[in-house]
């Protein structure tokens, strides 16, 4: 799971090591997926999009877990900013370590 901060304003403000990760995973979670669209247009990615926000993550959740013990990769974004403060990204961020430390013990 990788959690990955967006711009706030300009997407030209996106970081190489930002755009290298959305290109390069199984998937790009995000809580609006016509926002994060506009990056990937703009930096020519084209992955797959998960529409994961506080409507619809209690479902998701299980499934992306599943997908990341699977050995895929996630990218977590939000609209702007860094995700997982006051938003699904963080219920996703706790549930993927739980998973890890049950993985680890077992």
């Amino acid at each position: 799971l990788y959690i990955v901060g967006t711009p706030i304003g300009n997407l030209n403000d996106i970081s190489a090591r930002a755009i290298n990760i959305l290109k390069n995973v199984s998937s790009v979670a995000c809580e609006d997926t016509r926002q994060t669209k506009k990056i990937m247009n703009k930096f020519a990615i084209s992955n797959k999009l998960i529409s994961f926000n506080k409507h619809n993550s209690l479902n998701k959740i299980p499934r992306m877990i599943e997908e990341m013990k699977m050995g895929k990769s996630i990218a977590l974004v939000s609209d702007a900013g860094m995700p997982g403060i006051c938003d699904p990204g963080e219920d996703i961020v706790r549930a993927a370590k739980l998973s890890l430390q049950k993985a680890l013990q077992a």
